[in-house]
């Protein structure tokens, strides 16, 4: 069927009006900590992506369902494009460009708050090979800055595309924190996905599965408060999730086994903390989030465990699931 040829009955639009629906792939890129999970979280409305103001917090693409009556966009939070220093590293990254070659439309998230640098530069000059790919540059984290500072980071964005050759779809600010121009942002990515029914049922807000949720949710937790050498050392494996049996069906509980990986023994102690305080804290704080994203009572049994330089190691990477 080309493109010309009528679209199907279930693409037309549920709002009524007649016009085509759509529906396709968003994906934001970014250097580290330029706010992408926190604005897939802000768009999709619900907490789909963990965020924390440690860099590098996104270690797989996390896909956010946003329905709309006249579009389903599927917007794709990717890990933040960086140079590379372990064997993880190299993979994130590998894991972003692939996925840059298969959605429908990119948004280039810079915050407002920081110059542009070598890392947004470096970017920049990747997107503009992607010719066909149509590109929205997002500048985040609007409300840290004053509408001056803003309007000088608006004009660089802009600079910096015609200065490596890419050629922006929109300029748009927003503030995910307070919801400004975000829903702005979903009207100006709706026009540029593909004519189509929905990809996924409505109610449907991520396709992630849930055993990678609830890990995603513990480490999240166990991001907050620790050292700066230690975050990107941590990785967390739920080995085991399983109604208690024998429960009463108007009082369920779900048994969660997990483990929390570091890479040397030295850092077993920043995460569990004296006399264990900081683990019950990471157990306490991830378990009310799980409970909320589960809709069921929680009994989280966690565990820590050294797996020796994981992040250089491709049989500990394969075992960690990257």
């Amino acid at each position: 069927m080309n493109a010309s040829s009528a679209v199907p009955p279930e693409a037309a639009d549920a709002s009524g009006s007649g016009a085509p629906h759509r529906s396709g792939f968003a994906c934001f890129v970014g250097r580290p900590n330029a706010g992408k999970s926190t604005l897939t979280n802000a768009l999709v409305g619900t907490k789909v992506a963990i965020t924390s103001n440690r860099p590098q917090t996104t270690r797989h693409t996390v896909r956010g369902i946003v329905h709309r009556p006249d579009a389903q966009l599927v917007l794709v939070d990717t890990p933040g494009l960086h140079k590379p220093r372990t064997l993880l590293g190299e993979r994130l990254n590998d894991v972003v460009r692939t996925t840059w070659a298969e959605v429908d439309v990119i948004g280039f998230c810079l915050p407002a708050d920081q110059r542009i640098g070598p890392g947004d530069r470096f970017i920049a000059g990747e997107l503009a090979q992607l010719r066909r790919t149509p590109k929205i540059a997002v500048v985040t984290k609007t409300d840290l800055v004053t509408p001056d500072a803003l309007a000088e980071q608006l004009i660089a964005v802009e600079q910096l595309g015609k200065e490596l050759g890419v050629e922006w779809a929109e300029i748009v600010p927003v503030s995910a924190v307070r919801d400004e121009q975000v829903g702005l942002l979903a009207d100006l990515l709706v026009p540029l996905v593909p004519e189509g029914p929905p990809l996924y049922p409505d109610g449907d807000l991520t396709d992630e599965p849930e055993q990678v949720m609830v890990a995603e949710l513990i480490r999240e937790a166990a991001l907050e408060g620790v050292r700066d050498e230690l975050p990107h050392s941590i990785a967390v494996v739920v080995e085991e999730m399983l109604p208690r049996e024998g429960r009463p069906e108007d009082r369920p509980l779900l048994d969660i086994h997990a483990n929390v990986y570091i890479e040397r023994p030295s850092q077993k102690g920043i995460v569990i903390g004296p006399k264990g305080q900081r683990l019950k804290e990471v157990g306490s704080t991830s378990r009310k989030h799980i409970e909320a994203l589960l809709g069921t009572p929680v009994y989280l049994d966690l565990h820590v465990k050294v797996a020796k330089d994981w992040q250089r190691d491709p049989r500990q990477l394969r075992k960690l699931g990257f």
